[in-house]
C-alpha cells in the first residue's frame, strides 16, 4: 500500500486504516522528513510510505515478512525502516508523555488521576527458567509483560507509564515506580491496589468482601460510583489497543516494548486535541 493510494480517502476512513488522524500523520511526516532528509542513495520507499508502513505495522501487526512481500522489499529493510522511523519520532521530542515529574508537588496541576495496569502476552522466554518464571503471570496463566498507566481524569491525558514482567503484582509495580504523587492529588485505583492508603492518604480503592464479611449496600454503592469514575482508563486502554502491536501476543524483543508503548501513548495524547 502506497501513500498515494490512500491520500484521497475521507478523514474517517483514513483514521480507520492507519489508526491516526490525517493531521497527526502530517505532523509525524514533517518530523520524519526533516530528521532523515534526502541525502545519499534515494530509498525505494518515500518518507510518507515509510511512515505509513510503520503505522500499518503497529495497526495490523503482520509479520515483517508479509509486509516485505507487500512492498517488494527485503525483510531486513522493513525491520530497519520501522526502527529508524520510531527512533526519529522519539528523538524529536514532540511525541513524549509529561512523565512522573508532572505529578510531583512542585509541578502538578492535576486534581484526580487514574491508575491501572494492562497485561500483554509475550513469547515464552527461551534462555533460562528464571527468566521464564519472571515473566509468568499467575493471574493470566501465561507469560506476559505489564504496562501501568497514570491518566488525568479531567482530560483523559496519559501522564506517565511504567513497565515490568508479568510476575510482579500491580501494586508492587506502583511502589517500585516511585511516582511521588503530590498529596493533594486524588488517586483512583482498582482492587489490586489494596494498601495504597498507606503510601498516599488521598486515594480511593474498592471495598472487598470476605467470606464472613459481605459488603453492605452502602459499600456496594460506593464501589459502583468508583467504577463509573475509573471506566475512563479502560477506555484509554481500548484506544491504545486499536494498534494490535499492543493487544496481540508481542513477538518482538521485549526491550523495545516500552519505547513503542510510550510513542503510541504520546500520539494518543496528541490526538485528544484534534477530536
Amino acid at each position: 500500500m502506497r501513500y498515494e493510494t490512500i491520500e484521497q480517502l475521507k478523514d474517517t476512513d483514513f483514521k480507520r486504516l492507519t489508526g491516526v488522524h490525517r493531521e497527526t500523520f502530517e505532523r509525524m511526516l514533517k518530523v520524519v522528513e526533516k530528521s532523515l532528509g534526502n541525502f545519499g542513495r534515494p530509498p525505494k520507499l518515500s518518507r510518507a510510505d515509510q511512515l505509513l508502513m510503520t503505522l500499518m505495522y503497529w495497526r495490523e501487526y503482520r509479520t515483517e515478512f508479509h509486509i516485505a512481500q507487500s512492498y517488494s522489499i527485503s525483510e531486513a529493510t522493513v525491520c530497519r525502516t520501522i526502527r529508524k522511523v520510531e527512533d526519529t519520532l522519539v528523538r524529536s521530542g514532540k511525541f513524549r508523555l509529561p512523565g512522573k515529574k508532572a505529578l510531583q508537588p512542585s509541578d502538578t496541576v492535576f486534581e484526580v488521576i487514574l491508575v491501572d495496569v494492562t497485561e500483554q502476552p509475550v513469547e515464552r522466554p527461551k534462555k533460562t527458567k528464571k527468566s521464564q518464571n519472571r515473566h509468568y503471570s499467575g493471574k493470566k496463566r501465561r507469560h506476559t509483560q505489564k504496562a501501568q498507566l497514570i491518566a488525568n481524569q479531567k482530560t483523559a491525558e496519559i501522564v506517565a507509564t511504567a513497565f515490568s514482567c508479568g510476575s510482579k503484582h500491580d501494586f508492587q509495580l506502583f511502589k517500585d515506580d516511585d511516582s511521588n504523587v503530590a498529596e493533594h492529588v486524588r488517586i483512583l485505583a482498582d482492587a489490586g491496589y489494596q494498601g495504597l492508603s498507606e503510601l498516599h492518604e488521598n486515594c480511593q480503592t474498592p471495598f472487598k468482601k470476605s467470606k464472613y464479611h459481605p459488603l453492605t449496600q452502602k459499600k456496594k454503592r460506593r464501589n459502583r460510583a468508583l467504577a463509573r469514575k475509573r471506566i475512563l482508563i479502560e477506555h484509554i486502554f481500548r484506544k491504545l489497543k486499536v494498534f494490535r502491536i499492543l493487544s496481540e501476543r508481542y513477538r518482538n524483543r521485549r526491550k523495545r516494548f516500552a519505547l513503542r508503548f510510550n510513542l503510541i501513548a504520546a500520539i494518543y495524547n496528541l490526538e485528544l486535541n484534534l477530536v
